[in-house]
C-alpha cells in the first residue's frame, strides 16, 4: 500500500519561510493532480493550493503571494514553498494526489499523515 510521505513542518516565527515537501512511498505508475490541504484549531479541512500534471496551478485566496506549489514528475514530489508566514497559517497541512499504482488497478486518491505548521512569536 502506497503512503505519502511529508516533511518540512516545524515552528516558525511570523514573517519567516517553510518548505514542505510529499512523495509516495512506493512506485506510482501516473500521478493527476497533486495538492496541499490544511486544516487549522477547530477548523474545518480546506484546500491550500492544487497543481496539475502540465503544472498548472490554482491557490487559497488567503494565501496567493506568499505560497507557491511546485512538482517534480520525475521524482513524483510536490512542493510547498511557504513564505511571510502568519499565525492564522497555522495548522496540520496534508499532501493529496490521485494517480494509479499500476495500470490495471484505477486512479486512487491519496492522504498524507499530516505535518504540523506552527508560526507564532
Amino acid at each position: 500500500q502506497v503512503q505519502l510521505v511529508e516533511s518540512g513542518g516545524g515552528l516558525v516565527q511570523p514573517g519567516g519561510s517553510l518548505r514542505l515537501t510529499c512523495a509516495p512511498s512506493g512506485y506510482m505508475v501516473s500521478i493527476n493532480d497533486m495538492a496541499w490541504y490544511r486544516q487549522g484549531p477547530g477548523k474545518e479541512r480546506e484546500l491550500v493550493a492544487t497543481i496539475t500534471f502540465g503544472g498548472i496551478t490554482n491557490y487559497e485566496d488567503s494565501v496567493k503571494g506568499r505560497f507557491t506549489i511546485s512538482r517534480d514528475n520525475a521524482k513524483n514530489t510536490v512542493y510547498l514553498q511557504m513564505n511571510d508566514l502568519k499565525p492564522e497559517d497555522t495548522a496540520v497541512y496534508y499532501c493529496n494526489l490521485e494517480g494509479r499504482t499500476n495500470w490495471s488497478r484505477p486512479s486512487t486518491r491519496y492522504w498524507g499523515q499530516g505535518t504540523q505548521v506552527t508560526v507564532s512569536t
